[in-house]
């Protein structure tokens, strides 16, 4: 039977559960933090929501209670009219904005952070806590997504505005936290109950608190416009490493869809630290990790401690794979519009399914158990292969081709006898041209020999050597799935 719908306020403050018996000792008063800089880019969106995880911990209301006043309060929602309808769950718009201006010169220069400010919004996020607190859905909506700003009267110049359009992240500089609200319910028709706003580098201080956070690759990383420069593997990044991780765009051709997924990558690995360490059961680290998020965040009056002790309560069983990330839609690149420039327009038909789906609370992807797997940089169904037997042995060539199906590759699934039948190490045979993709076939195969043939074409060959024991299991990178290209946290962290 469906949940009925709830008002805001019900929303933002759900049933409160029994509370644990409070400590014999009470957390000693923290006193009032320093003025610090603060944080950006994708971390943002999981620094707040690592406060409500942990939260869950019933590490005693005086701890979160006395870092409350850290948060600097606005007012987006102020005579709002003719809103979305309330429907279930709680939506959360997480607006990071430009703030390099508050960044030393020596850390300008040591993460290449030149440029003057835009005083506008680089990171946007829709983050969905369902109504049983057993999920959170984020969508990430790019900052030059195509946009019709309401009329609104200009917060800079006092300029009265009609409806015109604008890159989303625009709508920020003309009308701050309001605007951005207007515009975003009136693209997506999503009511947001909680507006959280946080700034520039404390978002280092966060990693280092926790830490670092751990990231796979399966590709080496190199941006020369932010320095970030990791050879394939496991890395566990510090905050200045961390910061330039998130902000990469030149990586790949991909810009700042690329950058978005990588910082949806970084979320899903802090979740993971913040969940499987013992930071939820020290309150020192508990109460470090708040002051250094807090006290970077500006929030609607609604979003306090109460609220965040309530949800954290109700979260208690958060982890990497409660949460999904993926990214509105995108029906065109490079839409240009005069006087804006180049846009990102939304599929109006997949956007609207995405956006039905978080208002009637309802998980943008089927949960699978996550099987451990090596991460390649090409998944398996987009590799076609030829299996020989390389051996006397009856029957091999037959064993590998069906080892290799199983695991997602696109096998002939008519293997044949190699011209040599003493090969002892099994081979990976390719055309230079498809380097990549044998390097994850190979790595699906323990101990093979890769071997570049120039002209053998797109079809890859495996030659069974004697020495052939199994077929590893292997994903991709980004393991996209449904119409939405959703990614669970438990799929992207390291395996």
């Amino acid at each position: 039977m469906p949940t009925p719908p709830r008002s805001p306020r019900s929303t933002a403050a759900p049933q409160r559960r029994p509370q644990p018996p409070a400590p014999r000792h009470a957390p000693r008063r923290p006193a009032p933090p320093a003025r610090r800089r603060k944080p950006r880019w994708g971390m943002r969106a999981v620094t707040t929501l690592s406060v409500v995880v942990l939260a869950s911990a019933g590490i005693g209301h005086a701890v979160v209670t006395s870092l409350d006043a850290d948060i600097a309060r606005v007012d987006p929602f102020k005579d709002m009219k003719n809103r979305p309808q309330a429907g279930h769950g709680m939506n959360i718009l997480l607006v990071g904005t430009d703030g390099r201006e508050k960044i030393s010169k020596e850390e300008r220069r040591k993460y290449r952070l030149g440029g003057a400010p835009c005083h506008c919004t680089d990171t946007i996020m829709i983050v969905h806590i369902s109504e049983d607190r057993e999920r959170a859905s984020v969508v990430s909506l790019p900052r030059d997504s195509y946009a019709v700003m309401p009329p609104h009267v200009d917060r800079t110049t006092g300029q009265r505005h009609g409806g015109h359009p604008v890159k989303l992240n625009a709508a920020y500089a003309e009308g701050g936290p309001q605007l951005t609200v207007r515009t975003v319910e009136s693209m997506t028709k999503v009511k947001i109950d909680h507006y959280v706003e946080v700034d520039f580098t404390s978002f280092m201080k966060t990693v280092d608190v926790v830490g670092g956070v751990q990231i796979c690759t399966a590709d080496p990383l190199k941006d020369s416009y932010t320095g970030l420069d990791l050879p394939a593997g496991r890395h566990t990044l510090a905050g200045g490493q961390a910061l330039q991780y998130v902000r990469a765009r030149h990586v790949d051709g991909a810009s700042d869809l690329g950058r978005m997924k990588r910082q949806q990558r970084f979320m899903a690995a802090l979740v993971e630290r913040v969940t499987s360490s013992g930071i939820l059961l020290n309150p020192m680290k508990f109460r470090d990790v708040t002051r250094a998020v807090l006290g970077s965040v500006r929030a609607d009056k609604g979003f306090g401690t109460d609220e965040m002790l309530d949800l954290g309560r109700a979260m208690r069983n958060f982890s990497p794979s409660s949460s999904e990330f993926t990214t509105v839609p995108i029906g065109r690149m490079g839409y240009a519009v005069k006087g804006v420039g180049s846009t990102l327009k939304w599929d109006p038909v997949k956007a609207e399914r995405l956006f039905h789906a978080l208002r009637q609370d309802q998980p943008l992807s089927v949960h699978r158990p996550r099987a451990a797997a090596r991460i390649v940089s090409v998944a398996p169904q987009q590799i076609r292969v030829q299996v020989e037997n390389g051996t006397r042995t009856p029957g091999l060539g037959r064993r590998v081709d069906a080892a290799l199906a199983s695991t997602g590759f696109r096998t002939t699934r008519a293997p044949v006898n190699a011209a040599a039948r003493d090969v002892k190490r099994t081979v990976v045979a390719y055309d230079p041209r498809w380097d990549r993709s044998a390097k994850s076939l190979a790595t699906a195969l323990p101990g093979s020999e890769l071997r570049p043939v120039k002209g053998l074409g797109p079809t890859l060959k495996v030659i069974a050597g004697a020495d052939f024991e199994r077929v590893r299991k292997v994903r991709a990178e980004d393991p996209g799935q449904g119409e939405f290209g959703v990614v669970r946290g438990d799929e992207v962290a390291c395996t």
